[in-house]
């Protein structure tokens, strides 16, 4: 059965535009799935549709002799665009576009040949879309689409309490619902943040199935994005993995994450980019006046699945006794913020003196709002924040808790 996401959606009402669409996202986050679901859809709907993925070798190898041989596969070649417009529109959607030799020149070429009379919708696990020759080719002829992990709302209905996401729905729309379910979605919310938010891992029920997936993704998949990204010491690049997961929330530096793993910076740097590339971190830069500053000082590191994090470093334990469970709250805000705001928005702020905020939202240049996150409400937390506040008066500070998460 589908479970519909949120993203899904949004796809839909993406159908009409020629420009094409491609779907990003770490591996095992339901790319496929949400890819074969708009097949169903688009033939319920009458139209010309057919589903092709480059993982397999014929037509990875028709796609690398020539964008052309692609249509071997097809049904019904489509029109050129110099032919004039077709009558329908057809649609093809091309699974992990990632392996063909060169993605960018394929789907320009497709785009640039068939423009209108085509539409392609694609998926890509690794971030290829990120590097300029990509960018560049096909500025203006694609709109990326990222597909992150469940969120809570999604996780709930994945584990098949869609009562509960229903409930959550309420408590986030109406300031005065008061609600008789709060501790089991407070239970689930531990939940969640221990196993993250993988769709294999949330269908299953039992805690030792869902750490045993986990187990699983951790060792088949990421080996696989080591292998694709052609990474020379395995070793090394799994212990920084694990290293960042043990830092999450905090600064990341470099020349002592090499030093602990003697290797040189550039390529922890290199490494950092393989695991931003693959979805599996994310760096935040630090807010200031100056731009310079933002560019040079030290990011900042969270988990894009917390059921990852904690599977690298083997802590599954319950949430309310772990010593983490403040950087795994912080962590799951960073997942909510970026969900409404780029990491470009999305920042945070330190100062030489060890004053801090955990996330600046930068909606303007010189406006925006500012969140601190604590496990629970401190009444001097006000007084800490005064220095941002002063610095920053359009820039509101709000604190953000555990008891937060079910409005936030």
């Amino acid at each position: 059965m589908f479970i519909e996401r949120e993203l899904y959606r949004e796809l839909l009402s993406y159908i009409p535009d020629k420009r094409f669409a491609i779907i990003t996202g770490a591996r095992q986050v339901g790319k496929t799935t949400i890819l074969r679901e708009l097949y169903a859809e688009l033939s319920r709907g009458g139209h010309k549709v057919d589903f092709l993925s480059l993982e397999d070798p014929l037509i990875r190898a028709a796609a690398n002799e020539h964008p052309e041989q692609i249509f071997r596969s097809l049904r019904e070649k489509p029109r050129r665009i110099l032919d004039g417009l077709a009558p329908e529109k057809q649609f093809l959607l091309l699974d992990e576009v990632q392996y063909a030799d060169d993605p960018s020149h394929l789907l320009k070429y497709l785009y640039d040949t068939y423009e209108g009379n085509l539409k392609i919708i694609a998926t890509g696990s690794s971030a290829f879309y990120i590097d300029r020759q990509f960018r560049d080719s096909l500025a203006g002829r694609k709109r990326i689409f990222r597909l992150s992990g469940l969120d809570f709302r999604e996780y709930l209905q994945f584990s098949g309490k869609e009562e509960l996401a229903i409930e959550l729905d309420a408590l986030r729309q109406r300031s005065d619902y008061q609600s008789r379910y709060v501790e089991d979605l407070r239970l689930l919310f531990w939940e969640y943040l221990r196993f993250g938010g993988y769709p294999a891992v949330a269908l299953e029920s039992d805690e030792r199935e869902k750490q045993f997936v986990l187990d699983e993704l951790k060792n088949a998949y990421v080996r696989r994005d080591v292998l694709d990204s052609k990474v020379s010491d395995e070793t090394r690049f799994y212990r920084l993995f694990q290293l960042l997961a043990d830092q999450t929330g905090n600064l990341v530096n470099k020349n002592s994450l090499g030093a602990d793993l003697q290797m040189d910076a550039k390529t922890v740097d290199h490494y950092l980019y393989v695991l931003q590339k693959c979805f599996h971190i994310s760096l935040i830069k630090p807010f200031s006046r100056n731009l310079r500053k933002e560019l040079t000082k030290m990011p900042k590191v969270y988990f894009n699945d917390l059921g990852m994090r904690n599977a690298l470093l083997n802590r599954f334990e319950t949430i309310p006794g772990r010593a983490d469970k403040g950087q795994l709250l912080e962590n799951y805000y960073f997942l909510r913020l970026r969900q409404q705001y780029s990491e470009e928005q999305l920042l945070f702020w330190r100062t030489t003196d060890q004053q801090e905020v955990d996330f600046v939202v930068r909606e303007r240049p010189e406006a925006g709002m500012a969140f601190e996150v604590k496990w629970a409400e401190s009444r001097t937390a006000e007084n800490k924040y005064a220095g941002f506040s002063k610095s920053y008066p359009h820039f509101p500070l709000q604190i953000l808790t555990a008891e937060d998460f079910w409005s936030f």
